[in-house]
C-alpha cells in the first residue's frame, strides 16, 4: 500500500499546498478591494486598522510562497502562527456555533501548515530548485 501513496506523494504535496493556500491568497487580495471594510472590522475587533498591510502581505505573500514552493517552512510557520492568533482574535471565546467552527477551522490549517513545517515543500517547488531541500 504504501508503493502505491509514494508514487504519487509529489503531486500530492504539490495539490496539497495549492489547496491550503487558497484560501490566503484569495482572502489577501480580496482585502485589497475591500481595504475600507475590511480596516473597519479589524476595528471593531480590537486590532489597528493600521495592521492591515501587515496582514495582506502576510496572506498574499505567504500564501504565493507556499504555492511555488518558496522558502516554504518559513512561510508556513508564519501562517500557522497567523492561523492561531487570527482564529483567537476574531473567532475564539464566542457561543456561537459558527465562530466556533471557524476557530476550529484556523487550528486545522495550523496544524496543515505545521505539516508543511515538519516536512517541506517537496520535489516540486522552487525549495527544491534553488536551494536542493524538500
Amino acid at each position: 500500500m504504501n508503493a502505491f501513496f509514494d508514487r504519487f506523494k509529489d503531486p500530492l504535496v504539490l495539490l496539497g499546498r495549492l489547496l491550503i493556500a487558497a484560501i490566503f491568497v484569495s482572502a489577501g487580495y480580496s482585502k485589497i478591494g475591500g481595504y475600507a471594510a475590511t480596516q473597519g472590522y479589524m476595528e471593531s475587533m480590537g486590532v489597528p486598522g493600521a495592521l492591515l498591510p501587515l496582514v495582506i502581505f502576510a496572506e498574499l505573500g505567504g500564501g504565493i510562497a507556499i504555492v511555488l514552493g518558496l522558502l516554504t517552512r518559513l512561510a508556513a510557520l508564519g501562517l500557522a502562527v497567523f492561523s492561531v492568533a487570527s482564529g483567537v482574535i476574531f473567532h475564539g471565546g464566542s457561543a456561537d456555533q459558527i465562530q466556533q467552527i471557524m476557530f476550529a477551522k484556523n487550528l486545522a490549517i495550523a496544524g496543515g501548515f505545521l505539516f508543511l513545517v515538519a516536512n517541506g515543500a517537496g520535489r516540486l517547488s522552487l525549495d527544491a530548485k534553488l536551494f536542493g531541500t524538500t
